[in-house]
């Protein structure tokens, strides 16, 4: 069987993070990066020596284990808003023997506000993220990825749509 890459992208609050998580966990011989994950930093301060350091984090990390010769299955998801981003970071990889998914989760205007609020409610985001995601969510619509909208379905179900593209 060859490795899937599996690239899961879309705007701040679409469902990401739960989905890739809950992704890895129901496949075997499967390792999860969120990308977030390499931009942890404070002060957060997005500039050209940040940006590049983040890509090298990332095709380290999704290197390694696509190179693990236990790994069938590697999850990556990140905002990732332009196809130029998603070529950068495709581009940085060791893809020979891979099957690579690029997905992106959409979902209506009005859901990702609802989502968004309730995050904000729990501490989970500040007030701007509203406008910054609302902002972004046409971004997506433009790129070369297969769409799977997320409105009124658990994550269940978007798991299941998951899988039946990658098999």
């Amino acid at each position: 069987m060859m490795k899937k890459l599996i690239i899961i992208n879309g705007t701040m609050g679409v469902g990401k993070t739960t989905v890739s998580e809950r992704l890895y966990k129901s496949l075997e011989n499967s390792f999860w990066l969120d990308g977030d994950s390499c931009w942890y930093m404070n002060p957060f301060v997005v500039n050209e020596e940040n940006k590049q350091m983040v890509i090298e984090n990332i095709s380290f990390i999704l290197n390694n284990f696509i190179k693990n010769s236990f790994s069938e299955y590697i999850i990556f998801n990140w905002v990732i808003q332009t196809d130029e981003i998603m070529n950068l970071v495709l581009d940085s990889l060791k893809l020979k023997g891979v099957d690579v998914h690029k997905i992106t989760l959409m979902c209506s205007e009005e859901k990702l506000i609802e989502r968004i609020a309730r995050d904000i409610s729990k501490g989970i985001r500040d007030s701007e993220s509203i406008k910054r995601s609302v902002d972004n969510l046409r971004l997506y619509e433009r790129m070369e990825t297969l769409k799977i909208n997320t409105d009124n379905k658990s994550v269940e179900t978007i798991i299941e749509e998951i899988k039946k593209i990658i098999r």
